[in-house]
């Protein structure tokens, strides 16, 4: 009978180094990757997924991780009880606990990999739609910066603004998620592998909750639903759902994400997203002069219209609220998990993002 209840676990302990050995062994086939997994067989089961889920209203994935946080507890409680009556001894439960912990990492870690994660290791974006990401000299980065900064100052005039002066969404946040897809359906017109029928980004009920770990947005591969932080400022609405859409349409990597978040931003018919999307790369871009020539950033600083630094002054004001060490450790997280699937930068990689920008404008500035 031991043996019996045995064998399952010794398969299920095995999910996690299958897992590590089919992501290692992917990184090596990048066009097998791309056309037969990304294009293939995992753009057909994200679509399936996302569509069943997309029926219902709430974010399933929310459900699923508080479910799974209380249920955790309860258990953890529930050990604790029978370890003090005597009806199992301590060594019992640790052993048992740190076995189904295993099996539990390596069985999500396993169906993570295969449900999405070997998109980590598809061909860049920039392979797949022809951009040259060659290095840049400080002075082409200022000439991208300064052509974003015109165009973020001209939509910027168009949007509309709160009783502060602030961007503001008029039919709300959840009306621009409804709207999100529009950019996508534009963009894959020129890129195919954009475009496909998902489900509509949700909206986080708890996301006053979520701001305390300083993410604004997260795509759970298991439900392949596009989830939103809707607590955020209204700029970055547009901008957030556009990216986490991204990764719903099979491109893992946060610096590709941003850059698709933008391009299909700007692809969008209403001016509030593209403006969100134009904000985004202004950001990115004036980051990345900053690290590299800050006389120029402060010379380029100046020209934002009053409507941009009222827009960030607000982002500012309003993470600052969230500060402490459940970011920090949200944070850490977050960065390890980047590193684990191959991006060496971990969080300071979204910064690559301003290559494809720069890449972008040599492509306009060419025709």
């Amino acid at each position: 009978m031991k043996n019996k209840r045995l064998l399952p676990k010794l398969i299920c302990v095995g999910f996690l180094p299958m897992g590590a050995l089919l992501f290692y062994l992917s990184s090596f086939i990048p066009q097998f990757i791309e056309n037969i997994y990304s294009n293939g067989i995992n753009r057909f089961t994200r679509q399936i997924l996302s569509l069943i889920t997309g029926f219902i209203p709430f974010s399933i994935a929310e459900l699923i991780v508080v479910f799974l946080f209380f249920f955790t507890i309860w258990r953890s409680v529930q050990a604790m009880i029978m370890v003090f009556n005597g009806k199992l001894n301590r060594q019992h439960i640790i052993l048992n606990f740190l076995i189904r912990i295993f099996i539990l990492v390596g069985a999500v870690y396993f169906g993570f990999v295969v449900l999405w994660g070997l998109n980590y290791n598809r061909l860049p974006f920039s392979k797949i739609v022809h951009l040259d990401t060659r290095p840049a000299s400080v002075k082409e980065l200022a000439e991208v910066c300064e052509s974003i900064i015109a165009r973020a100052n001209q939509l910027r005039s168009k949007v509309n603004e709160d009783t502060q002066g602030v961007m503001h969404l008029p039919n709300g946040k959840l009306d621009a998620l409804n709207r999100a897809y529009k950019g996508y359906m534009n963009a894959a017109k020129i890129y195919p592998e954009l475009g496909g029928r998902y489900g509509r980004p949700k909206a986080i009920l708890l996301s006053k909750a979520m701001c305390f770990t300083g993410i604004t947005g997260v795509y759970f591969p298991f439900t392949a639903e596009a989830n939103v932080n809707t607590a955020i400022t209204d700029a970055m609405i547009p901008c957030t759902a556009s990216h986490e859409m991204a990764h719903q349409r099979g491109f893992s990597r946060e610096d590709e994400a941003n850059y698709i978040a933008y391009l299909t931003s700007s692809m969008h018919p209403d001016v509030d997203f593209q403006y969100s999307g134009t904000l985004l790369a202004l950001i990115h871009v004036m980051n990345a002069l900053y690290h590299y020539d800050q006389d120029k950033y402060n010379q380029l600083r100046k020209k934002y219209s009053e409507g941009i630094q009222r827009d960030l002054t607000a982002m500012r004001e309003f993470w600052k609220k969230y500060e402490g060490p459940i970011e920090d450790i949200s944070s850490a997280i977050n960065d390890a998990y980047l590193k684990a699937n191959r991006q060496k930068d971990g969080i300071y990689s979204y910064g690559r993002m301003v290559d494809l920008l720069i890449a972008e404008h040599r492509l306009k500035a060419a025709k």
